[in-house]
């Protein structure tokens, strides 16, 4: 069979090393970045956001009647078609900011692997917001809501001990679900964290309090043949959706005004508590297994004046005789 004398789209992109010649499709490209982003090994949450945010920005496109191929993509047609849409649209600014920080990831792949000649968002910036207020629970709140699990019963010893291993340790809800019984180390008095959102692992302390609680858990849990250390009675593992829907019932049971009952306000509670506590923000950033200190001295910025606060309460001039 006799060969074409014109070299295809695709020979001509290899001979040249330039895959722009290719007038790749938007679900083509997209199968080729998720790929990529398996290739690299993350997170499957991350995947599926990846997935579902660029599939919105597709619609967004098509209900334009705009050309969804990547090499038509302008900045322009960014800051008009995308962004200016979804402002038109009613949709609040963080949702925007999550939907840009997709869509940049993906051109930015695509453009790194010369599928695209121009990277159309490397000039767009994610849109400014008012800082939001981080909630977190007061005292009377957490004793309110560790009264609601009923201690008489497997499920009610169970989700007590998440509880107090959430304020004891700061951890995201991922984290804690996807925790092994040999991830407890009782003796040494830390967890060792292993999947965490930033792949980085970290060793989390507790102290004797948790320690007595986690081994009376440990103890109640039994042996089975599932080793995750939070079960469910059937003796299944614990899912994240399973685990933020226990705190959320607790959190109703509860009744509690003024604040979300969440795993991430547990999160916050136990930042707010280690800055009032004097922990330094490298310290701080290690437990929350922060990748830079943004969040951290957001933290740091938020707590600092009931740090200021309870200073002027204690303060060690206080005790000292007035002399003049």
């Amino acid at each position: 069979m006799r060969r074409n004398l014109q070299l295809s789209p695709q020979e001509l992109a290899t001979l040249h090393n330039d895959f722009s010649l290719i007038q790749i499709s938007f679900q083509d490209s997209l199968e080729l970045f998720l790929d990529d982003c398996n290739i690299r090994n993350l997170r499957p949450y991350t995947i599926n956001y990846y997935r579902n945010e660029l599939n919105v920005y597709y619609k967004h496109l098509r209900e334009q009647e705009i050309d969804t191929s990547p090499s038509k993509i302008t900045t322009n047609i960014i800051k008009n078609n995308v962004i200016l849409y979804m402002k038109k649209q009613g949709i609040k600014t963080v949702t925007i900011n999550t939907r840009l920080r997709a869509i940049r990831s993906y051109f930015n792949y695509l453009h790194r692997e010369n599928y695209i000649k121009n990277n159309p968002m490397k000039s767009v910036k994610l849109l400014k917001d008012r800082e939001t207020i981080v909630e977190t629970f007061t005292t009377e709140q957490l004793n309110h809501l560790f009264r609601q699990p009923d201690l008489h019963t497997f499920i009610g010893i169970r989700d007590y001990t998440i509880m107090l291993l959430l304020l004891e340790t700061g951890m995201r809800a991922n984290e804690l679900s996807n925790l092994s019984i040999h991830d407890i180390k009782l003796k040494e008095g830390v967890i060792h964290v292993k999947h965490t959102k930033t792949y980085y692992q970290r060793i989390l302390p507790f102290q004797n309090t948790m320690a007595k609680m986690l081994e009376r858990w440990l103890s109640i849990r039994g042996v089975c043949e599932c080793d995750s250390l939070f079960i469910t009675i059937d003796e299944t593992p614990l899912t994240k959706r399973q685990l933020q829907s226990r705190i959320t019932y607790y959190g109703k049971k509860a009744n509690l005004k003024g604040v979300r009952c969440s795993c991430h306000t547990f999160r916050h509670t136990f930042a707010r508590l280690c800055v009032v506590g004097g922990a330094d923000p490298f310290t701080l950033q290690r437990l929350l297994g922060h990748t830079d200190m943004s969040m951290t001295k957001k933290y740091v910025n938020l707590f600092s004046e009931e740090v200021n606060y309870n200073h002027m309460k204690f303060s060690p001039l206080k005790h000292l005789e007035k002399r003049v």
